[in-house]
């Protein structure tokens, strides 16, 4: 059964999970949150399995570097060079 509430998002960009929706949620559990737009996605993250968490990891780290690249913080070098220090990763 799908649930639904509002809450407030604090000024320290807290939030409070309405009490009646967190029955099976204690403190410590980990959630993930998936932005997209004008909308939050909270999952419980305790049941993800290591490859999806890999790949989390590995979109954050796509999205750091495409910003770095939006700001000019990159270098250039040949075909060659890249693909050498492609294969030391």
């Amino acid at each position: 059964m799908v649930q639904i509430a509002t809450t407030k998002i604090s000024s320290k960009g807290q939030i409070v999970i309405p009490s009646n929706m967190r029955d099976d949620l204690k403190e410590g559990d980990i959630l993930l949150i998936i932005k997209g737009n004008d909308s939050l996605l909270l999952k419980k993250a305790g049941g993800l399995d290591k490859k999806f968490k890999d790949d989390l990891e590995f979109a954050r780290r796509t999205e750091e570097a495409y910003k770095r690249h939006e700001r000019g913080n990159f270098k250039s070098m040949p075909v060659e060079k890249f693909l050498a220090e492609l294969e030391r990763w």
